[in-house]
């Protein structure tokens, strides 16, 4: 397998005011990662920012932004769907709430250059999309096919569960893709620590994008910490903190790095420590309490 080059996006919300701007917008961004990137990565939420305005209101409640989401959820698609396209480009273009029979679940798909798409959905859901936009849990982990192999996508809080992520190595991935918002910098080092956490226990690499900037008129994107990083295993052959590349704290921007299968393979069967092949196959056994003597 060749190398990819990877581009992570920190995207900068913005107020949008309709499906046709929000295209315009993603399509400038592709744009500078065209010719730089085979494959881009970018937040999740990134494309509510246009929830107040589709929902006719510049202060828009919880209830009817995400019901003005869901309705424009086909619309939104196909723009991400045709700037794949125009760009030529692998894009996860972060997650979108999506209708699914009487439930709204958030969507992450991957769109091929020729426009065909599959989705990997969120499986634990916040306690703001569970307890205020009532957002349900969707399908298991999936994972991809590519021309570089096999990768997977794990959204935001689903990377705080080693399961997930675990579930899409022993399945052939070899990196991650990780779309994320959070509006802390607590919520985003939940997000960075387990991103680093996933990538040394299973000797991948694990990518970040961020929504990042203040939000006030929207009230699903009110606030937005983070950066754009990739992290690789703390091992030999790598930084001895993990971290690949990394772009500022709380600024839009690209974040890229070129990522070579081969040097996971290498890690996995030659590292100093191998997490990877050494993981635990069976449950551990319930602890006992210990006698002191």
């Amino acid at each position: 397998m060749t190398a990819l080059r990877l581009g992570a996006l920190a995207w900068p919300v913005e107020p949008t005011a309709d499906v046709a701007r929000f295209a315009a917008k993603l399509d400038h961004w592709l744009g500078q990662a065209a010719g730089r990137a085979d494959l881009v990565l970018l937040p999740e939420y990134a494309c509510v920012e246009l929830g107040p305005a589709l929902a006719g209101s510049t202060a828009p409640d919880e209830a009817t932004e995400l019901r003005a989401m869901v309705a424009a959820a086909p619309a939104v698609l196909e723009a991400m769907r045709a700037a794949a396209r125009r760009h030529g480009l692998w894009l996860q273009p972060g997650s979108l709430p999506m209708r699914q029979g009487d439930a709204v679940v958030n969507r992450a798909p991957l769109i091929a250059p020729d426009g065909r798409l599959a989705f990997q959905d969120k499986g634990m859901m916040t306690r703001f999309e569970a307890e205020r936009w009532g957002v349900s849990a969707g399908a298991g982990p999936q994972v991809f096919e590519t021309p570089w192999g096999l990768l997977g996508i794990s959204v935001c809080y689903d990377l705080g569960f080693p399961k997930h992520v675990r579930a899409q190595v022993e399945a052939g991935a070899w990196l991650v893709l990780v779309p994320t918002c959070t509006d802390t910098l607590h919520g985003f080092n939940r997000v960075r620590f387990s991103c680093q956490a996933r990538a040394l226990e299973n000797q991948c690499f694990v990518a970040v994008a961020p929504t990042v900037g203040d939000a006030p008129w929207s009230a699903a994107l009110d606030a937005n910490r983070g950066q754009a990083a990739v992290f690789g295993p703390v091992d030999r052959g790598f930084p001895e903190d993990g971290v690949l590349a990394a772009g500022p704290m709380d600024a839009p921007g690209w974040c890229f790095c070129t990522l070579d299968p081969a040097r996971i393979e290498a890690v996995r069967r030659d590292g100093a420590v191998l997490n990877h092949r050494d993981w635990p196959r069976a449950p551990l056994p319930r602890p006992g309490v210990a006698v002191f003597a």
